[in-house]
């Protein structure tokens, strides 16, 4: 894309115009919607729209002659590729945590300048950080504009697909359970109300499901939620005359979206849990001056990551029938290969989905199906497109990072494969990986201990070859709900004083190593947080193995493997082979016992 066609480069100009009839010296684009979504419905996709970078995170910033993109290294190749032409300038953030942005802003921004960010899509939190940034040196921040209605003329509406109820028995708790949940911490909280705009806590809260975010199957709404009573708005004719009747026989009014703001001005004299991390800075500054402003994590944000006995066991149901579609699609790939038919990664995305949606309660994806060949691979957020992709043909690495949504929970996996000839270069980092990736899972840990601290078991053996990875070793992931879930996050950059392990949280295992321009190595399993213990020293945990796929052996270099990790992955593939062959038969049968072999 040159200079001259790419549309990033009109809609700035006309940005800018808008930005000198108000008179702002800068404007702030974060990807962000009023629910701090990280997968954003069309409406809310303004940071894409305006510079055509595509990634899910990154930091857009706009001033009378300059315009830079702040992103992770996750997004460096892509963002440098989309942003080619644009005028726009990558700016590279070491971590993804990086207040860089502000720090260019306190440093950029002419004193007694004016920065816009459209308060309804910036979290309470983010917009403290930034106010705190630039009020030393005079700059004011105007939060009441939102300067992308006036350029983006067909911007989408609201989203309008239907609500539907999660039920039994993929849905285990009741509404009424749920809400007490809420009350309970309410109450410990000192809190009379409790509002709730983050969309994966409003669908487990009311046990509703949606498909208003791609990916995630939630609804855009809002809730209000009192100690006797609670109100839910969403946008008009999303709900049934049936499931209205149910959520009125649970107390539950419904309201319309937009009268959020109007109903939390109401609440005069009253005290008001909020989440400052998981609201808006609009919603709050719609309450009234009178209001008690409690700011607490969301009571429902820990309740929802610690799964119970019943949802374990819906998860590890779905995992074996998740597994089994994989082994349907890795047998098709492995034939397809050897006919050297022609195979491009949108095939792989194709065959993959098509393999999972044969499978009982699959819903959709759990995110944009990440298939790399050799270089492509290197990009830990890769997306191929029609436009842009690769034929897997040659020698390398395919790395293919997917997941499903189904009624009983949400699968997330990452598997590489040799296609053709591999080096040793090849098969030493994976095989680094794949140690990192069994340490990690081969770890006991005390109950309560921070996520954080067990970053460094899976990067240990990567770090010792003088390598490392720019993104976390794990993520926490929802039951039917969003593959990325907090509080806990096994990253260094886990800051969250929730983010501690406790029994019954779901999260990712899944160091890497990426050799930019060349190849990358991920390996992932989805992994159970289950007593391991207790005694003197306090209870412990340890991590049962969630996910059910073979791991490629062809890849290992074995000399680099000692005996306990060894065991671990012939005892993981002994338990694969028997959970799934029950569920496959045909080429896939075939393929699953010689993938499980022992090594």
């Amino acid at each position: 894309m040159n200079i001259a066609t790419s549309p990033a480069v009109g809609r700035v100009a006309d940005l800018r115009n808008v930005m000198t009839k108000h008179g702002i010296d800068a404007v702030v684009v974060p990807s962000s919607d009023p629910h701090i979504s990280e997968y954003l419905p069309g409406r809310w996709q303004a940071r894409q729209w305006l510079s055509g970078f595509t990634g899910s995170v990154g930091t857009l910033i706009v001033t009378k002659d300059f315009a830079g993109l702040w992103v992770d290294s996750r997004y460096w190749v892509q963002a440098e590729t989309q942003l080619a032409g644009t005028g726009i300038a990558m700016m590279k953030i070491p971590v993804v945590s990086s207040a860089a942005h502000l720090d260019w802003l306190a440093a950029n921004i002419r004193k007694g300048g004016v920065v816009s960010v459209d308060g309804q899509v910036m979290g309470l939190a983010a917009a403290n950080a930034l106010r705190a940034a630039i009020a030393p040196n005079g700059v004011t921040l105007r939060t009441d504009l939102d300067l992308l209605n006036e350029v983006w003329r067909d911007r989408p509406g609201l989203p309008t697909a239907a609500v539907y109820e999660h039920v039994t028995p993929h849905a285990i708790a009741s509404r009424a359970e749920r809400l007490a949940v809420v009350r309970e911490g309410m109450k410990k909280a000192g809190a009379a109300w409790h509002v709730v705009s983050t969309l994966d806590d409003l669908a487990w809260i009311f046990n509703l499901r949606g498909s208003d975010v791609e990916y995630n199957p939630v609804f855009v709404g809002h809730a209000l939620i009192g100690l006797n009573d609670v109100t839910l708005f969403l946008a008009p004719g999303k709900v049934d005359a049936a499931l209205t009747a149910k959520l009125g026989a649970d107390g539950v009014k419904l309201a319309d979206y937009q009268g959020a703001a109007a109903a939390l001005a109401k609440l005069d004299g009253q005290t008001v849990l909020i989440d400052p991390a998981r609201i808006t800075l609009a919603l709050v500054d719609a309450l009234p001056a009178s209001a008690t402003k409690l700011e607490a994590p969301n009571p429902s944000m820990l309740a929802k990551s610690k799964k119970n006995a019943d949802e374990a066991a819906n998860i590890r149901k779905t995992m074996e029938q998740d597994g089994a579609a994989l082994c349907e699609f890795f047998a098709w790939l492995e034939d397809a290969v050897a006919k050297n038919e022609a195979i491009t990664e949108l095939t792989i995305d194709d065959q993959i989905t098509a393999a999972r949606a044969k499978r009982p309660g699959f819903v959709g994806c759990s995110f944009s199906t990440i298939a790399g060949f050799n270089g492509n691979g290197a990009m830990p957020h890769y997306r191929a497109t029609p436009e842009s992709h690769a034929a897997i043909e040659g020698d390398g690495m395919l790395l293919i990072d997917s997941g499903g949504q189904y009624l009983g929970g949400t699968t997330d996996i990452t598997r590489v494969v040799p296609i053709g000839k591999t080096t040793a270069e090849h098969r030493r980092d994976y095989t680094l990986v794949l140690k990192g990736m069994i340490q990690l899972s081969m770890a006991i840990f005390p109950r309560g201990v921070k996520s954080a601290a067990l970053d460094t078991l899976a990067r240990a053996p990567i770090w010792a070859a003088l390598a490392d990875y720019g993104h976390g070793t794990g993520h926490g992931v929802g039951y039917f709900l969003n593959v990325h879930e907090g509080p806990q996050s096994i990253s260094p950059h886990a800051a969250s004083p929730l983010a501690v392990m406790e029994p019954g949280m779901v999260t990712s295992n899944e160091p890497g190593l990426y050799r930019q321009g060349k190849w990358g190595v991920r390996i992932e399993n989805l992994v159970l947080n289950v007593s391991a213990g207790s005694g003197e020293f306090g209870e412990f945990l340890q991590f049962e193995t969630l996910t059910l796929c073979p791991i490629n052996t062809q890849l290992i270099e074995q000399s680099m493997l000692d005996d306990s990790e060894r065991r671990w992955l012939n005892h993981y593939h002994q338990m694969v082979r028997e959970r799934l062959s029950p569920l496959v038969d045909g080429a896939a049968k075939a393929w699953l016992e010689k993938a499980t072999q022992a090594i």
